[in-house]
């Protein structure tokens, strides 16, 4: 006989927990009209308590739609405390936004609404940061589990099987399995040795999940598991085994009213996408004026010491296949290479000025490219653009090469940044550019990017491979 579960679940402390955000958010408004009050010494607008108020009742009805109380088991705390701050910015800019529809701008403190602001944000971040801590620690120690059936056993099988140990913190159990397969299982899991078994071991050990690990082609057996648990009131998640394919992200959302799964997906997409897109061109307004004397100097540098144009541009392939033109200071004599063949500078190469040289070593001859940014046809920091003849070359050679067209290409890069600079002339080198690369396309962040400038700007510039 097994033990006594711990199972049990926790209140419902979706109520509880929107109540307590109010409160946060109001006593953060009210302690800091008193803090105003102490220092001007005396008694401030009705505006203020409105306010508060207002923001307390929209904490209650809004934060909701910011999935704030749903199930925490399995997600992040960084996810937890980021949904938190927007929820939380998104109330208190409607707050601004009346104080503003009532003409009462005038009267509010920016001192006051700042201390709210931050105060509340902590508070609202602290709690969840406690909690989080709490329910951590108690799953840690077998309470609040949530007992799970795993159907499937291959390599995403195994993967779930890995992380929910893992994660003990989330706490989840996984107490059987079942598989078609000859697969070993893990002895601490009951295996099951056909479906017939699966709902009397969901009934007998109060299962609260099951988790479908198997293939998209497996849709006949989906039905069955689905067929064999119609009577038993539970969650069932279905999580199809991707593993196999190379992706660059992932989600489930609705299309044309029905589920569908977005096999390339991409972070930086939506209203992430639109705020990289404003960095970019700001970023790349802000470097172009403050570099502009030196622009002009190597314009000039440049234009005295060999014939020819200044910048020197080239087509490139852009996101989504789209070509464009890239700028570049000319580092070369001015020379003509055969249609549809483009000659990768070397060691000593000869078509390189003493200019040039110096450029590309340093790169300074790619800041022209700030322009491509402020036209849009690249991002400061995203994948480096190829030449098209470049791209015929490895798009057959190096699997998934394509897929870094799936975001504008960048100034500098995670590849850039991790040695991966300058003449590619293997198979080897390009696959190892292209992994960097997609590795920065899923996991792309703007902390990411401000990282991967941060780290170009002191020490970037210069590499053993670039000639």
């Amino acid at each position: 006989m097994d033990s006594p579960p711990l199972t049990g679940r926790l209140p419902d402390t979706g109520l509880l927990f929107r109540l307590t955000d109010a409160a946060i958010v109001a006593a953060a408004g009210l302690a800091s009209v008193q803090w105003l009050a102490a220092r001007q010494d005396t008694e401030l607008a009705q505006i203020y308590a409105l306010l508060v108020y207002l923001c307390s009742f929209c904490t209650i009805a809004l934060f909701p739609a910011f999935r704030l109380y749903a199930s925490w088991r399995g997600r992040s705390l960084v996810e937890l405390a980021g949904r938190a701050f927007a929820a939380w910015t998104t109330v208190f800019a409607l707050a601004i936004l009346v104080s503003f529809l009532t003409h009462q701008t005038a009267v509010i403190s920016r001192g006051w609404a700042g201390v709210w602001f931050i105060g509340a944000a902590l508070g609202l971040i602290g709690v969840r940061l406690a909690v989080y801590g709490i329910l951590s620690r108690m799953r840690d120690r077998g309470l609040d589990q949530k007992r799970v059936v795993l159907v499937g056993f291959g390599v995403l099988g195994h993967d779930l099987w890995r992380r929910a140990h893992e994660a003990s913190g989330a706490g989840y159990e996984i107490m059987g399995i079942y598989t078609d397969t000859d697969e070993h299982t893990p002895a601490r899991a009951h295996r099951l040795a056909g479906l017939d078994e699966l709902s009397p071991f969901i009934r007998q050990h109060q299962i609260r999940e099951v988790w479908i690990a198997l293939s998209i082609e497996s849709g006949q057996l989906v039905g069955q598991v689905m067929h064999h648990l119609r009577h038993d009131p539970i969650d069932v998640r279905w999580i199809p085994d991707v593993m196999s394919v190379r992706l660059l992200g992932h989600r489930v959302d609705e299309f044309l009213g029905v589920p569908a799964i977005a096999l390339n997906s991409l972070p930086a997409a939506g209203i992430r996408g639109m705020a990289k897109e404003v960095f970019d061109r700001v970023f790349a307004a802000c470097v172009l004026v403050a570099l502009a004397p030196l622009l002009l100097t190597i314009a000039l540098l440049i234009k005295l010491g060999s014939r020819g144009p200044v910048l020197f541009t080239q087509a490139r392939l852009g996101v989504d296949g789209r070509v464009f033109q890239v700028y570049k200071f000319r580092s070369m004599t001015v020379h003509q290479e055969e249609h549809g063949v483009v000659t990768q500078a070397t060691r000593n190469d000869a078509r390189v000025t003493r200019l040039g040289a110096f450029l590309r070593r340093t790169s300074l001859d790619e800041l022209p490219q700030f322009l491509n940014v402020l036209r849009g046809e690249m991002s400061v920091v995203g994948p480096r653009p190829h030449a098209l003849e470049h791209n015929e070359q490895f798009k057959d050679a190096v699997t998934h090469y394509m897929m870094r067209h799936r975001v504008k290409p960048g100034i500098t890069g995670w590849a850039q940044i991790n040695g991966a600079r300058g003449q590619t002339d293997t198979v080897h080198k390009m696959r190892d550019r292209v992994e960097f690369d997609l590795y920065y396309i899923q996991n792309w962040s703007f902390l990411m990017d401000l990282r991967i400038i941060a780290k170009t700007a002191v020490s970037g510039w210069t590499g053993k491979n670039v000639y």
